[in-house]
């Protein structure tokens, strides 16, 4: 056993006991941590209020060995999610990162990037971004992280790379792109304008500030999600919880 000190995004809540709860936490150094906040559930304790649903927090805990939960003995606030003002779903929006945070990765496997990127994704839900591409931006971000994002800059079967001319389409079961030579033997294959690829490289690999200047249409946010939502329920293996509450996650109901 090892005391620990970190700082982490709170990303589940469970009751354990009468006073106890568990916290699922993504933290800087460690990754994801399961502990049991001993006492957490009374009125006063040593966690305060820092153990809400999206805080940032600074936290100390006994890391256990094998399969044990760790043990959580401190945790100070450091930050709260802001809800954009009068857009419920940038609350569930940060849900949603949760439950991708929680449901994608490994205890104790450090990723700096993907706790960095989590922090910011929060921070455009809350801001001026437009939240649906916010939202693909963090998809994204994750997907590569655990290298499970397809192959969007050329060919899943032939590797060719994408032109600006050609409409390629997308195949979950062959793994990403699929040129028009290679599309008949696609299964399900969706068609993709080449605006829509030219967008989600920039999302993955422009600069921050050419984002606020992305216009996607109607027709291209409808390709966005027939890329990343099957993608997604893939990955996973079942339909996120909060695909019921971000409707314009479902590429048919928009």
């Amino acid at each position: 056993m090892s005391m620990e000190k970190t700082e982490a995004l709170v990303i589940r809540l469970a009751d354990w006991s009468e006073s106890s709860k568990v916290v699922t936490l993504y933290s800087r150094d460690f990754g994801k941590v399961a502990a049991v906040a001993k006492g957490a559930k009374r009125l006063k304790s040593a966690f305060e209020a820092a153990l809400d649903l999206l805080t940032i927090v600074n936290i100390v805990f006994i890391q256990k060995s094998g399969d044990s939960l760790d043990i959580l003995t401190e945790a100070k606030l450091q930050k709260r999610f802001v809800v954009k003002s009068g857009v419920l779903e940038s609350l569930y929006a940060g849900y949603y990162l949760a439950e991708l945070l929680d449901s994608l990765t490994e205890l104790n496997d450090p990723h700096l990037e993907l706790y960095t990127e989590a922090l910011r994704s929060l921070e455009r839900f809350s801001g001026t971004m437009p939240l649906e591409l916010a939202i693909l931006r963090w998809e994204l971000v994750i997907l590569e992280e655990i290298g499970q994002l397809p192959m969007l800059d050329g060919c899943a079967e032939c590797g060719r790379p994408v032109a600006p001319d050609v409409w390629f389409d997308f195949s979950v079961g062959q793994g990403g792109l699929i040129c028009p030579t290679c599309h008949p033997e696609a299964d399900h294959a969706r068609p993709l304008q080449p605006g829509t690829l030219a967008v989600l490289n920039q999302l993955l690999h422009g600069q921050e500030s050419t984002w606020q200047c992305l216009v996607v249409s109607p027709t291209q946010h409808r390709e966005l999600r027939r890329i990343m939502t099957p993608t997604i329920c893939h990955v996973l293996g079942k339909r996120p919880k909060m695909f019921g509450y971000l409707k314009f996650l479902n590429p048919f109901a928009i």
